[in-house]
């Protein structure tokens, strides 16, 4: 016979749509072949389902390609000093004026009376072991690259054992200047405008705080037109009075804050003429000594005054709310914001504050140690805070990790800010440890992308880099190539810093606005709205960012697919003054001028 009954094949005639529908079954009777009955028992040319193609990486690191040699030292040798896994941060800022973003990497050096080189527990990848300046030659050549321009610009003397950078333009002649913190006497830099830096500490005595400081942040809290100062101080340690500290194995582990007296802040006033007045007393800030690490500037109340949120390390969060003639009151335990759900302080290390929800009020974000998970809080437009971690889906992927660097960014421009943050133990991991690593602290990164109902996604697997487990710190954001989208760079722990290049940003359509108010300086403090259908969207003018760093000053606005129509947008100047800028065209940078958009009613004057 050429062939044999077939008893194939089984119809399921019942639709997707409709899957409760009876089931009716029909027999096909059809004469096959004998190779091809056999090929169907034996299941004879099947084959595997195709593949969908791995998705495109969202960021691609760059770092050596684009000339960015930078490995950061902390001078390990064997004491295990506190001070040694904590720093360090960056800055993204334009140093020159000419449109494109250079970079502010911070140095360590050695730790502990007595100790040199020779004691170190690995060499340095430079002897001359000085913070370091990069410059972007992106406008001069037409192509992203960067040169080290540290020598002969002043910066080689940067070389306290360093922890963080501020950006901002102190002394209102258009240049950004850098303060940096460091474990022991900070630093203020002035920028002549020549690729050159002089220190202008002595010039202002309460600048160089001798404590072991941190983060820092340029506002302006008088809103007097002059960029002050806050400066987030840890604790009161010294390689000279260290103490040994074992884990629960009573081998030698990395003591933690509670080891030593926590810190007391400082807020610095500004006054006009070069120089600086220590008003931690008269603005009410003594009363909260802490072990502060992040600090991120804002209106969180809605008010139109510019607060401040300070992350401490085992502490109650402080939340200080400007009251308008000079003062702060913590108001963080009302708000929510000073402890876990738990009532128990928290080990808080980097944070950001933003519009996460687009609901036009600026959201809270922080990392944490690993047994405790990463917080949101979600503002409900007066200040007050609802712990949103576990209805995001935030919680439990950070469980496992130490956070510390963390921001609030638009990767892929749909309108919605994601998250960021950069991990990195501070109590040694087993297997690192028995393996001989000399840094037994390594964990991988963490990218979360906003899905727009309050939930995120995470999506780590989508930055190659992060997988790579390192000791990450800090983590500064920034449009680099200036095409539009945002840029990661992440400074690691006696090790390499990371460029990462956005590649997915720039397909959908945005808006960049670089905005200078009235005394031509980069505007920082106070905020754009950008007016959505039921509510308006809310996007922080400033530079403070993350732990121990500082961001690109531009805002850059996600518009989402191929928006082309001019979008109009209102600007809450810190001073108070509200302005209406319109026909902003999509896919570039608008530079936009306190006083020459339309004048609208004005909020938040002191």
């Amino acid at each position: 016979m050429g062939g044999i009954l077939s008893y194939f094949s089984t119809r399921l005639l019942a639709t997707p749509q409709d899957t409760l529908r009876p089931v009716r079954l029909s027999v096909v009777v059809r004469w096959i072949t004998w190779p091809t009955a056999l090929c169907l028992l034996a299941t004879c040319g099947s084959q595997k389902p195709a593949q969908e193609p791995a998705p495109a990486p969202f960021f691609e690191d760059q770092t050596s390609t684009l000339g960015l040699d930078f490995v950061h030292f902390n001078g390990m040798s064997g004491e295990m000093y506190f001070s040694e896994v904590v720093g360090s941060g960056s800055a993204f800022f334009d140093a020159d004026n000419d449109g494109d973003l250079d970079l502010y990497l911070v140095q360590g050096s050695m730790l502990g009376p007595g100790k040199t080189l020779s004691d170190a527990l690995s060499a340095p990848r430079h002897e001359a072991l000085h913070d370091r300046f990069y410059r972007n030659l992106l406008i001069d050549e037409g192509s992203l690259r960067f040169v080290d321009a540290t020598a002969g610009s002043g910066l080689e003397a940067a070389t306290g054992y360093g922890m963080g950078v501020s950006t901002g333009d102190f002394d209102n002649d258009g240049l950004v200047d850098l303060y940096v913190t460091n474990a022991g006497p900070n630093q203020l830099w002035r920028n002549n405008g020549d690729g050159t830096f002089t220190d202008s500490t002595a010039a202002a005595e309460p600048l160089r705080e001798p404590r072991w400081s941190t983060s820092a942040a340029f506002l302006d809290f008088d809103h007097d037109g002059w960029l002050d100062l806050y400066v987030a101080n840890y604790v009161d340690y010294r390689p000279e009075t260290h103490k040994q500290c074992l884990n629960s194995g009573g081998a030698p582990e990395y003591c933690g804050p509670h080891s030593f007296p926590p810190e007391t802040d400082r807020l610095l006033r500004n006054l006009g003429d070069g120089t600086f007045e220590d008003v931690t007393e008269s603005a009410g800030l003594l009363s909260e000594p802490g072990s502060g690490l992040g600090v991120v500037s804002a209106d969180l109340t809605g008010d139109g005054r510019i607060d401040i949120y300070v992350a401490n390390d085992l502490m109650r969060n402080l939340l200080w709310v400007n009251q308008g003639d000079g003062t702060f009151i913590n108001q963080a335990l009302m708000a929510g914001t000073a402890v876990g759900l738990n009532g128990q302080a928290e080990a808080s290390m980097g944070t950001d504050a933003g519009d996460l929800d687009n609901d036009g009020d600026f959201d809270l974000f922080m990392t944490h140690l690993d047994g405790e998970t990463n917080t949101l809080y979600l503002n409900d437009g007066h200040g007050q805070f609802l712990d949103a971690t576990s209805g995001g889906h935030l919680a439990e992927p950070s469980r496992s990790m130490t956070g510390f660097g963390t921001a609030m960014l638009d990767v892929d421009n749909d309108g919605w800010l994601d998250l960021v943050a950069v991990n990195g133990a501070v109590r040694s991991i087993d297997e690192q440890r028995s393996s001989g690593d000399i840094l037994p602290l390594r964990q991988p990164n963490a990218l979360f992308m906003n899905e727009h109902h309050g939930r995120f996604a995470d999506a780590s697997h989508r930055v190659p880099a992060f997988l790579q487990p390192e000791v990450s710190r800090g983590l500064s954001i920034g449009d680099v190539d200036n095409d539009g989208d945002v840029d990661l760079l992440v400074t690691n722990n006696h090790g390499p810093a990371r460029l990462l290049i956005n590649q997915v940003g720039q397909d959908s359509s945005w808006l960049g606005l670089s905005l200078r108010d009235r005394s031509g300086r980069p505007a920082q403090g106070g905020a754009v709205t950008v007016p959505l259908e039921a509510s308006a969207r809310m996007l922080r003018v400033g530079t403070d960012v993350s732990y121990c760093s500082a961001r690109d000053p531009r805002v850059l606005i996600g518009l989402g697919g191929s928006a082309s129509e001019p979008l109009a947008i209102e600007v809450l100047w810190v001073s108070g003054r509200r302005e209406r800028f319109a026909g902003l065209e999509p896919r570039r940078y608008h530079d936009l001028i306190e006083g020459q958009g339309e004048a609208l009613s004005s909020q938040g004057q002191p």
